[in-house]
């Protein structure tokens, strides 16, 4: 079996991969991609949100005069250490030209900031505070700056449009891509990184059209409702390794961006059991391969444990004046937070299992915003809470009794509540622009738990992977020395967002790492010398 000869493989490729390969080709090498789909990964399917501040040209054009410093005294916040204050100055010192570098691969975006709190704007509003910045405590070290540059499309295509810009930008510069290849060997020669083992199915191959239809057909479904797709799944699958053939490939670096492990059942459970049941987002490849490549080649791993679980309250922003309790109605905590931070406390400190609790003025508010703030997916679930997912009785005490929630915790959480805006301040430090007294019946609750409803899931990620120089993105062992030619990016490695999501910041970090691993894999092979030809390979 010849080998292919390159510089650089990159092996996934979401936008994680797609910036390495931009990079690297941008620095001269020659470069190849290997996907185990058709490309695109969890990164497509997101909402294509980008997180970036410091003084980008649509905060500005929105009015705000956001600073790299400003951004970095928040993301500190957030990052909790996961990476060294060096990599996040520089993450936050590139953030500003992060959106001018995606403009230039041919994304769009925009600086209509949208007026009220959302997980996802409306198609009206391509900017908006897309994590915890108005937020307690996290207002306290930082001024507030609308920071989720979302790309512009319609609906949820955002996320599908941005990768496809990236992957354009690739193919113009010459970077090969090959489908359907599933990388599942290392060549490692004298202690360093030197090419891959994979398997594909062949673009000639009669298998691949229909695996690519079935693809297509079940992804978006799958990323919500993975086992209403799990027979596509499994067909998908039948088809590849019924067709796939074995081939090698050879180049001074290799980068690992084959995304996050949430739909790996025996490692969620291995690493973070209390997530096992929230609704995997992404692809059926986010199933650990590339992080479990590079753990086969010594590289040390971290922060697997971290998995960010989703329970957005809003839109519509009434959901949010409520107040959320635990089965013993205890306050969760201020439900202006972001979802996947309310959502994290929610899953460790209340073992996934709450509440939402309004009286009849903030519930009547919330169904008054239900046109104006949702976008087709969020008006399902909204209508599902506003029609039969939600518990209504006369009193706090009836409610509890339906919802079963502890009477006489629900009824003290309440009064403190409602005392605390009397008297001007929430004791959990909601902003007061959105606290609305849970005063007047009839009274309304909906489940917030993991396992509330198939309408109403709490999706999730994970945010650990392997251990990377801040640097160049190298991947590190248990020891701290540095693997020659293996990199790693994206949810494959520790990043800025390791530690607490926020819409945008994965993609962000898929930039940021992607990039840097590429120009530094790029330099790496000029510094090896020229490779051979590369043969003849099917391009995407």
């Amino acid at each position: 079996m010849q080998a292919q000869e390159f510089d650089v493989i990159v092996v996934g490729y979401g936008d994680a991969g797609a910036a390495a390969a931009i990079e690297a080709a941008d620095g001269g090498a020659r470069v190849l991609v290997l996907d185990v789909a058709s490309g695109g990964g969890a990164s497509a399917l997101s909402g294509g949100v980008v997180y970036a501040g410091g003084g980008t040209a649509q905060q500005r054009e929105a009015g705000y005069d956001d600073t790299v410093e400003n951004l970095y005294a928040y993301l500190r916040q957030e990052v909790g250490g996961v990476v060294d204050d060096a990599t996040l100055r520089r993450f936050c010192e590139q953030s500003p030209a992060t959106i001018p570098w995606l403009e230039a691969q041919g994304a769009t975006f925009g600086g209509s900031l949208a007026p009220y709190k959302t997980s996802y704007p409306t198609d009206e509003h391509y900017l908006y505070y897309s994590g915890n910045e108005k937020a307690y405590p996290y207002i306290e070290h930082a001024e507030p700056a609308p920071r989720g540059h979302r790309t512009v499309a319609k609906g949820l295509a955002s996320g599908k449009v941005l990768w496809q810009a990236l992957a354009a930008s690739a193919r113009r510069k010459g970077v090969v891509f090959v489908p359907l290849a599933r990388v599942d060997e290392l060549i490692i020669e004298d202690g360093a990184v030197v090419g891959v083992r994979y398997r594909v199915l062949e673009q000639s191959h009669p298998n691949a059209a229909k695996h690519a239809k079935l693809t297509k057909r079940s992804g978006k479904i799958g990323n919500w409702a993975p086992g209403l797709v799990a027979g596509t799944v499994a067909e998908i699958h039948r088809l590849w390794e019924s067709g796939a053939v074995r081939r090698e490939a050879r180049a001074a670096a290799v980068v690992l961006a084959a995304g996050g492990f949430v739909y790996n059942a025996e490692w969620m459970r291995r690493h973070a059991p209390e997530f096992t049941g929230i609704s995997p987002l992404g692809t059926p490849a986010d199933d650990g391969s590339g992080i479990a490549l590079g753990m086969a080649a010594g590289g040390a791993t971290a922060e697997m444990g971290k998995v960010t679980a989703w329970r957005f309250l809003s839109p519509p922003s009434g959901f949010i004046e409520g107040v959320t309790v635990g089965l013993d109605g205890r306050r969760i905590a201020n439900e202006d937070l972001y979802g996947a931070t309310h959502g994290n406390v929610l899953m460790r400190e209340f073992g996934g299992k709450g509440w939402a609790v309004y009286d009849s003025v903030s519930w009547k508010k919330a169904r008054s915003q239900f046109w104006s703030q949702t976008q087709i997916f969020q008006k399902l679930q909204a209508a599902f809470l506003f029609t039969i997912g939600h518990k209504k009785a006369r009193s706090l005490e009836a409610l509890a009794r339906k919802a079963g929630v502890d009477a006489g915790g629900l009824r003290a959480t309440v009064d403190a509540y409602n005392a605390g805006i009397a008297a001007g301040a929430d004791p959990a430090r909601k902003d007061l622009e959105l606290c609305t007294p849970v005063a007047k019946g009839p009274f309304y609750a909906f489940d917030i738990s993991v396992d509330a409803s198939p309408f109403y899931p709490i999706p999730g990620l994970t945010l650990g992977g392997l251990v990377v120089d801040g640097e160049t993105g190298l991947v590190a062992r248990e020891d701290g020395s540095l693997i020659d030619g293996l990199y790693a990016a994206g949810r494959n490695a520790v990043g800025v967002c390791s530690n607490s999501y926020l819409s945008g910041l994965s993609l962000a970090d898929c930039i940021f790492s992607g990039r840097r691993a590429g120009a530094h894999a790029a330099a790496l092979a000029r510094t090896a010398g020229p490779s051979a030809a590369a043969p003849a390979v099917a391009a995407d």
